[in-house]
């Protein structure tokens, strides 16, 4: 008979990811072992081990967990903004923002993201992969309606992984509870690129 999971079951699951993706973050993923992570965790290396079969599976629930909350966080900017009749370039900078609320409070999880999809087996590799890559399209294909005027084929790429650029490296340097909070950045990165892209093509 299989054994019954107990109420509390998810939400230990997700303390547990909590920990490790910090973990992850202070150690590095290759340095980091389980029994670093049930000591992190606050248990043993057997109740973790109820948990999960191993540290890979730990990192993927992680990775596979958090590109998911991305995906979800896209479909409700746009969901959102349909309702109230908000304009493409008033939903891409609902999109900023949402994504920059996101990474406040996801320090570890994001440089898990970014530092450590590498050591997953190649089959989960690739849903994490796959995953990012819809994000960007996502992206690329909100700026576009935002700036149809500014953005090509051409130069859809470079410009998407410019707002990347700006946005997924806040954890390096941006600290919550700081001067500049967030939404506050949020607000330089929507400027910037309205005074960017808005502006008629210069005649060379």
């Amino acid at each position: 008979m299989a054994r019954t999971r107990a109420p509390d079951h998810e939400a230990q699951r997700e303390q547990i990811l909590e920990l490790a993706a910090a973990k992850f973050a202070q150690t590095s993923y290759p340095s980091t072992s389980m029994a670093d992570l049930a000591a992190a965790s606050g248990t043993s290396k057997a109740r973790l081990y109820h948990y999960y079969d191993s540290k890979e599976a730990i990192l993927f629930d992680l990775l596979d967990r958090y590109t998911k909350r991305l995906m979800l966080i896209i479909a409700e900017v746009e969901g959102s903004s349909q309702r109230r009749g908000l304009s493409e370039r008033e939903t891409f900078a609902e999109l900023v923002r949402a994504f920059l609320a996101e990474y406040e409070t996801s320090h570890s999880r994001h440089v898990a993201l970014l530092n450590d999809v590498k050591y997953l087996v190649e089959t989960q590799r690739e849903i994490v992969l796959d995953r990012q890559r819809d994000i960007v399209a996502a992206f690329a294909r909100q700026l576009a309606r935002a700036y149809p005027e500014r953005v090509t084929n051409d130069n859809q790429t470079p410009l998407t992984m410019m707002v990347f650029g700006m946005i997924n490296w806040t954890f390096t340097w941006l600290r919550p509870g700081g001067r500049l909070g967030y939404q506050d950045f949020a607000a330089q990165v929507i400027d910037v690129l309205e005074r960017g892209l808005r502006a008629s093509v210069a005649t060379p």
